[in-house]
Protein backbone atom coordinates (compact mmCIF):
# COMPACT_ATOMS: atom_id res chain seq x y z
CA UNK A 1 0.00 0.00 0.00
CA UNK A 2 1.19 3.53 -0.83
CA UNK A 3 0.67 6.82 1.02
CA UNK A 4 0.55 10.01 -1.05
CA UNK A 5 0.35 13.45 0.54
CA UNK A 6 -1.23 16.38 -1.33
CA UNK A 7 -1.23 20.06 -0.46
CA UNK A 8 -4.66 21.61 -1.11
CA UNK A 9 -4.15 25.36 -0.75
CA UNK A 10 -7.86 26.29 -1.04
CA UNK A 11 -9.14 23.64 1.39
CA UNK A 12 -10.26 25.54 4.49
CA UNK A 13 -13.56 23.96 5.62
CA UNK A 14 -15.57 20.70 5.46
CA UNK A 15 -17.20 21.82 2.19
CA UNK A 16 -13.94 21.29 0.30
CA UNK A 17 -13.41 18.00 2.14
CA UNK A 18 -16.77 16.72 0.90
CA UNK A 19 -16.01 17.93 -2.64
CA UNK A 20 -12.78 15.96 -2.65
CA UNK A 21 -14.39 12.84 -1.15
CA UNK A 22 -17.11 12.84 -3.80
CA UNK A 23 -14.62 13.50 -6.61
CA UNK A 24 -12.42 10.57 -5.55
CA UNK A 25 -15.30 8.23 -4.71
CA UNK A 26 -15.32 5.19 -6.93
CA UNK A 27 -11.65 5.33 -7.93
CA UNK A 28 -10.27 1.82 -7.61
CA UNK A 29 -7.32 1.44 -5.32
CA UNK A 30 -8.15 4.14 -2.77
CA UNK A 31 -8.15 2.63 0.72
CA UNK A 32 -8.63 5.71 2.87
CA UNK A 33 -8.48 9.52 2.90
CA UNK A 34 -7.12 11.57 5.79
CA UNK A 35 -7.78 15.32 5.80
CA UNK A 36 -5.70 17.88 7.70
CA UNK A 37 -7.69 21.05 7.01
CA UNK A 38 -5.74 23.39 9.37
CA UNK A 39 -2.56 22.56 7.43
CA UNK A 40 -4.38 22.10 4.10
CA UNK A 41 -3.03 18.59 3.55
CA UNK A 42 -4.67 15.44 2.20
CA UNK A 43 -3.19 11.99 2.69
CA UNK A 44 -4.39 9.28 0.30
CA UNK A 45 -3.79 5.63 1.16
CA UNK A 46 -3.95 3.65 -2.07
CA UNK A 47 -2.70 0.72 -4.06
CA UNK A 48 -1.60 0.96 -7.68
CA UNK A 49 -0.94 4.09 -9.72
CA UNK A 50 -1.60 7.61 -8.44
CA UNK A 51 -2.21 9.31 -11.82
CA UNK A 52 -6.03 9.11 -11.82
CA UNK A 53 -6.22 10.32 -8.21
CA UNK A 54 -3.85 13.18 -8.97
CA UNK A 55 -5.79 14.21 -12.08
CA UNK A 56 -9.12 14.20 -10.20
CA UNK A 57 -7.71 16.42 -7.46
CA UNK A 58 -6.31 18.91 -10.00
CA UNK A 59 -9.68 19.08 -11.79
CA UNK A 60 -11.29 20.54 -8.66
CA UNK A 61 -9.15 23.70 -9.00
CA UNK A 62 -8.51 23.85 -5.25
CA UNK A 63 -4.79 24.40 -5.63
CA UNK A 64 -3.91 20.70 -5.31
CA UNK A 65 -0.25 19.68 -5.51
CA UNK A 66 1.35 16.30 -4.86
CA UNK A 67 4.07 16.47 -2.23
CA UNK A 68 5.28 12.92 -1.52
CA UNK A 69 4.51 9.26 -2.18
CA UNK A 70 5.83 6.66 0.26
CA UNK A 71 5.25 3.02 1.11
CA UNK A 72 2.77 2.49 3.99
CA UNK A 73 2.22 -0.57 6.14
CA UNK A 74 -1.25 -2.18 5.83
CA UNK A 75 -3.80 -0.53 8.12
CA UNK A 76 -7.29 -1.66 9.08
CA UNK A 77 -9.40 1.43 8.39
CA UNK A 78 -12.56 1.12 10.46
CA UNK A 79 -15.23 3.76 10.96
CA UNK A 80 -15.53 5.11 14.48
CA UNK A 81 -19.19 4.74 15.46
CA UNK A 82 -18.70 7.07 18.43
CA UNK A 83 -17.65 9.88 16.09
CA UNK A 84 -20.68 9.22 13.89
CA UNK A 85 -22.97 9.59 16.90
CA UNK A 86 -21.22 12.83 17.82
CA UNK A 87 -21.62 14.23 14.30
CA UNK A 88 -25.30 13.23 14.30
CA UNK A 89 -25.73 15.22 17.53
CA UNK A 90 -24.04 18.28 16.01
CA UNK A 91 -26.19 17.96 12.88
CA UNK A 92 -29.39 17.75 14.99
CA UNK A 93 -28.46 20.87 16.97
CA UNK A 94 -27.68 22.85 13.80
CA UNK A 95 -30.91 21.81 12.07
CA UNK A 96 -33.01 22.58 15.15
CA UNK A 97 -31.56 26.09 15.32
CA UNK A 98 -32.13 26.57 11.59
CA UNK A 99 -35.85 26.14 12.28
CA UNK A 100 -35.77 28.32 15.42
CA UNK A 101 -33.81 31.16 13.82
CA UNK A 102 -35.77 31.09 10.57
CA UNK A 103 -39.10 31.26 12.44
CA UNK A 104 -38.06 33.99 14.89
CA UNK A 105 -36.23 35.88 12.13
CA UNK A 106 -39.37 36.09 10.02
CA UNK A 107 -41.55 37.17 12.94
CA UNK A 108 -39.03 39.74 14.22
CA UNK A 109 -38.26 41.02 10.69
CA UNK A 110 -34.55 40.38 11.20
CA UNK A 111 -32.58 39.48 8.10
CA UNK A 112 -29.59 38.76 10.31
CA UNK A 113 -31.43 35.92 12.04
CA UNK A 114 -32.81 34.61 8.73
CA UNK A 115 -29.32 34.61 7.20
CA UNK A 116 -27.81 32.95 10.28
CA UNK A 117 -30.50 30.26 10.08
CA UNK A 118 -29.40 29.51 6.51
CA UNK A 119 -25.81 29.25 7.73
CA UNK A 120 -27.01 26.70 10.29
CA UNK A 121 -28.78 24.86 7.46
CA UNK A 122 -25.59 24.94 5.38
CA UNK A 123 -23.73 23.34 8.29
CA UNK A 124 -26.39 20.64 8.49
CA UNK A 125 -25.94 19.96 4.78
CA UNK A 126 -22.17 19.65 5.19
CA UNK A 127 -22.54 17.03 7.93
CA UNK A 128 -25.61 15.40 6.39
CA UNK A 129 -24.26 14.85 2.88
CA UNK A 130 -21.63 12.50 4.23
CA UNK A 131 -23.82 10.80 6.84
CA UNK A 132 -26.86 10.20 4.65
CA UNK A 133 -24.84 9.11 1.63
CA UNK A 134 -22.50 6.68 3.37
CA UNK A 135 -22.43 3.49 1.36
CA UNK A 136 -24.27 5.10 -1.52
CA UNK A 137 -23.12 5.36 -5.11
CA UNK A 138 -21.21 8.32 -6.50
CA UNK A 139 -24.29 9.36 -8.51
CA UNK A 140 -26.43 9.36 -5.38
CA UNK A 141 -23.91 11.46 -3.45
CA UNK A 142 -23.64 14.00 -6.27
CA UNK A 143 -27.44 14.19 -6.54
CA UNK A 144 -27.79 14.92 -2.82
CA UNK A 145 -25.02 17.52 -2.97
CA UNK A 146 -26.53 19.19 -6.05
CA UNK A 147 -29.97 19.47 -4.46
CA UNK A 148 -28.44 20.87 -1.28
CA UNK A 149 -26.41 23.44 -3.23
CA UNK A 150 -29.32 24.68 -5.35
CA UNK A 151 -31.60 24.85 -2.31
CA UNK A 152 -29.08 26.97 -0.39
CA UNK A 153 -28.59 29.35 -3.34
CA UNK A 154 -32.35 29.71 -3.88
CA UNK A 155 -32.96 30.65 -0.25
CA UNK A 156 -29.98 33.02 -0.19
CA UNK A 157 -31.11 34.80 -3.39
CA UNK A 158 -34.60 35.25 -1.92
CA UNK A 159 -32.90 36.71 1.15
CA UNK A 160 -30.87 39.13 -0.99
CA UNK A 161 -34.02 40.34 -2.75
CA UNK A 162 -35.68 40.99 0.61
CA UNK A 163 -32.58 42.86 1.85
CA UNK A 164 -32.70 45.13 -1.22
CA UNK A 165 -36.44 45.71 -0.77
CA UNK A 166 -35.93 46.77 2.82
CA UNK A 167 -32.85 48.85 2.04
CA UNK A 168 -34.48 50.95 -0.68
CA UNK A 169 -38.06 50.77 0.59
CA UNK A 170 -39.77 51.84 3.79
CA UNK A 171 -37.57 51.10 6.79
CA UNK A 172 -38.78 48.11 8.79
CA UNK A 173 -37.07 48.14 12.16
CA UNK A 174 -36.37 44.58 13.36
CA UNK A 175 -37.02 43.52 16.93
CA UNK A 176 -33.52 43.93 18.34
CA UNK A 177 -34.44 42.09 21.56
CA UNK A 178 -35.38 38.94 19.64
CA UNK A 179 -32.21 39.26 17.53
CA UNK A 180 -30.00 39.37 20.62
CA UNK A 181 -31.82 36.72 22.69
CA UNK A 182 -32.07 34.13 19.88
CA UNK A 183 -28.47 34.76 18.80
CA UNK A 184 -27.31 34.23 22.39
CA UNK A 185 -29.12 30.86 22.43
CA UNK A 186 -27.58 30.01 19.03
CA UNK A 187 -24.19 31.02 20.44
CA UNK A 188 -24.75 28.66 23.38
CA UNK A 189 -25.80 25.86 20.99
CA UNK A 190 -22.66 26.31 18.89
CA UNK A 191 -20.63 26.47 22.09
CA UNK A 192 -22.10 23.10 23.11
CA UNK A 193 -21.26 21.66 19.68
CA UNK A 194 -17.70 22.97 20.00
CA UNK A 195 -17.42 21.52 23.51
CA UNK A 196 -18.65 18.11 22.36
CA UNK A 197 -16.23 18.07 19.46
CA UNK A 198 -13.30 19.13 21.61
CA UNK A 199 -14.29 16.70 24.37
CA UNK A 200 -13.89 13.83 21.95
CA UNK A 201 -10.16 14.72 21.84
CA UNK A 202 -10.10 13.29 18.35
CA UNK A 203 -7.05 14.15 16.28
CA UNK A 204 -8.67 12.99 13.05
CA UNK A 205 -8.90 15.64 10.38
CA UNK A 206 -12.64 15.56 9.76
CA UNK A 207 -13.30 16.14 13.47
CA UNK A 208 -10.86 19.05 13.50
CA UNK A 209 -12.64 20.43 10.44
CA UNK A 210 -15.96 20.28 12.28
CA UNK A 211 -14.41 22.27 15.13
CA UNK A 212 -13.20 24.96 12.70
CA UNK A 213 -16.62 25.15 11.03
CA UNK A 214 -18.40 25.51 14.40
CA UNK A 215 -15.89 28.16 15.53
CA UNK A 216 -16.82 30.21 12.46
CA UNK A 217 -20.49 29.94 13.44
CA UNK A 218 -19.68 31.39 16.86
CA UNK A 219 -18.19 34.46 15.13
CA UNK A 220 -21.35 34.87 13.02
CA UNK A 221 -23.56 34.61 16.13
CA UNK A 222 -21.52 37.37 17.78
CA UNK A 223 -21.95 39.46 14.61
CA UNK A 224 -25.75 39.20 14.79
CA UNK A 225 -25.69 40.16 18.49
CA UNK A 226 -23.59 43.25 17.69
CA UNK A 227 -26.00 44.11 14.84
CA UNK A 228 -28.93 43.89 17.27
CA UNK A 229 -27.21 46.29 19.66
CA UNK A 230 -26.51 48.71 16.78
CA UNK A 231 -30.13 48.51 15.59
CA UNK A 232 -31.23 49.68 19.05
CA UNK A 233 -28.50 52.32 19.37
CA UNK A 234 -28.89 53.83 15.87
CA UNK A 235 -32.64 53.16 15.61
CA UNK A 236 -31.96 51.85 12.08
CA UNK A 237 -32.36 48.53 10.26
CA UNK A 238 -29.09 49.02 8.34
CA UNK A 239 -26.85 47.01 10.75
CA UNK A 240 -29.27 44.08 10.48
CA UNK A 241 -29.28 44.28 6.67
CA UNK A 242 -25.48 44.48 6.54
CA UNK A 243 -24.90 41.40 8.71
CA UNK A 244 -27.63 39.57 6.78
CA UNK A 245 -25.90 40.35 3.48
CA UNK A 246 -22.52 39.15 4.77
CA UNK A 247 -23.93 35.82 5.95
CA UNK A 248 -25.94 35.34 2.72
CA UNK A 249 -22.65 35.74 0.79
CA UNK A 250 -21.02 33.07 2.97
CA UNK A 251 -23.96 30.71 2.38
CA UNK A 252 -23.77 31.18 -1.40
CA UNK A 253 -19.99 30.62 -1.40
CA UNK A 254 -20.53 27.32 0.44
CA UNK A 255 -23.23 26.28 -2.03
CA UNK A 256 -21.02 27.08 -5.03
CA UNK A 257 -18.30 24.87 -3.58
CA UNK A 258 -20.77 21.99 -3.44
CA UNK A 259 -22.05 22.63 -6.97
CA UNK A 260 -18.49 22.73 -8.33
CA UNK A 261 -18.84 19.02 -9.00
Amino acid sequence: MEKTIFEITKMDCPSEENLIRMKLDGIAGIKNLEFDIPNRKLTVFHSGEIEQIEKSIYELNLGGKKLTTDHADPVDFEENSQQRKLLWSVLAINFAFFIIEMTTGLFSKSMGLVADSLDMLADSFVYGISLFAVGGTLIRKKRIARLAGYFQITLAVIGFVEVLRRFFGAEELPDFTTMIVISIFALIANGICLYLLQKSKSKEAHMKASMIFTSNDVIINLGVIVAGLLVNWLNSNKPDLIIGTIVFVLVIQGAIRILRL
